[in-house]
């Protein structure tokens, strides 16, 4: 759905709240409607994406849930460009990703995520809990999206609303789920006008004006209109957008061990000079 009805979704928003405090009631009155948003509600919505038995979690909840769940160093090598790293705090802990250094494909998946499944209007960076949300779906963990989505929309209706910083009439808040909200109340009989245009579609127009990283881009200038290389043509189209990604995600692993390899020839060599004598130059170690 490329439309919404803003309508409907600001009064699924606004009658959101829980009837009783304590309780998690996740379903809203919409024009004489109730519409569930609970996780099972969701995931037939969408098609029950992803079946479990009961008590069953996902690859990604049972990894989150974990002490060791994830590699913070595996993610950066994964989401980050060649030899960058999470930010960090005084104290060394990584906390996320900025936007500078991601990959394309990094770029590619925050937009798809910060569009669909968990809504936020701040997309400076990529804090660790949805950078391991991204290394779960690059590395084929399977993942219940309908909870996730559930749990955003619960989190997001239940948030204070802030004061807009030049109206204080006006909230500072973004609302999420726009589609989504929209077409699950119309599947509960609830008529819906989408009038509304949300953003642009994620084209390859789109990944080379928004998601390439800014240093690639200037190294390269093209002009704005100008169509993609031939052997660049509509990769989206002709290969579907999951092989696509796959695509990026094997040339991105090949493109890291071919770096890595010719490291460790550098160092390598580095070590031959010195034996002979000569002065080496500074090569740090492949570790």
């Amino acid at each position: 759905m490329a439309k919404f009805d803003f309508e409907v979704v600001l009064e699924f928003y606004a009658n959101a709240w829980p009837t009783k405090e304590g309780v998690r009631d996740m379903h809203s009155w919409v024009r004489g409607q109730w519409i569930p948003f609970d996780t099972n509600a969701l995931s037939q919505f969408l098609g029950d994406p992803l079946v479990l038995e009961e008590g069953q979690e996902c690859e990604f909840s049972q990894r989150r849930n974990r002490a060791d769940g994830f590699d913070e160093k595996a993610i950066a090598q994964l989401l980050c460009t060649l030899g960058q790293d999470f930010a960090r705090t005084a104290a060394g802990r990584r906390v996320r990703i900025m936007r500078t250094t991601m990959t394309t494909l990094t770029h590619m998946w925050m937009t798809l995520l910060l569009s669909n499944v968990l809504p936020s209007d701040h997309n400076s960076d990529l804090p660790l809990p949805k950078c391991q949300l991204v290394y779960a779906i690059l590395t084929w963990m399977s993942i219940h999206m309908a909870q996730l989505i559930a749990d955003a929309i619960y989190l997001f209706a239940g948030m204070p609303p802030t004061k807009h910083p030049l109206d204080p009439d006006k909230s500072n808040k973004a609302l999420g789920s726009l589609a989504l909200i929209t077409g699950l109340c119309q599947s509960f009989g609830v008529p819906v006008t989408p009038n509304k245009v949300i953003r642009l579609s994620i084209t390859w127009a789109f990944i080379e004006k928004y998601c390439t990283p800014r240093q690639a881009q200037s190294d390269a200038p093209q002009a704005a209109d100008a169509p993609p290389p031939p052997h660049q043509a509509d990769p989206a189209g002709s290969l579907g957008i999951e092989r696509y990604l796959q695509h990026l995600v094997r040339q991105q692993a090949a493109n890291h061990r071919g770096q890595v390899q010719i490291h460790k020839c550098l160092y390598r060599f580095s070590l031959s000079q010195q034996g002979q004598g000569f002065a080496p130059f500074a090569c740090p170690t492949p570790e």
